[in-house]
């Protein structure tokens, strides 16, 4: 499993236009076998920070994703959409695995 982390910076008058930005994605991402865990817009603090999360199984089904997303008509309306707004000013991602509680999966870790 693995966790996409997308960190934004986002123009702070932009906030709603972000937001529905977000929203589009949220079943796009679902649409093509993620798991989206939501976007995290400013509550306090930095007015300018956005997080989302989604998770793949794998790293080939999110690359899979990213190659089948660069077809997709509705995809490109929401690049497009973000483009045209200006609500993105950039992003960075990353990616995580997630560790659960109880044993750990790696054997090569012995205490």
């Amino acid at each position: 499993m693995v966790t996409c982390y997308l960190r934004y910076e986002i123009d702070p008058r932009q906030t709603r236009e972000f937001e529905h930005y977000a929203r589009l994605w949220i079943p796009l991402v679902e649409r093509f076998g993620g798991r989206h865990h939501g976007y995290f817009l400013p509550h306090e603090g930095a007015n300018d920070i956005a997080i989302a999360l989604f998770t793949f199984d794998s790293l080939a089904d999110y690359e899979t994703y990213r190659e089948r997303a660069a077809a997709d008509a509705d995809c490109q309306a929401a690049f497009a959409y973000a483009r045209r707004t200006g609500c993105i000013r950039r992003y960075e991602r990353s990616f995580m695995r997630p560790v659960f509680d109880g044993p750990s999966t790696d054997d090569t870790f012995v205490v």
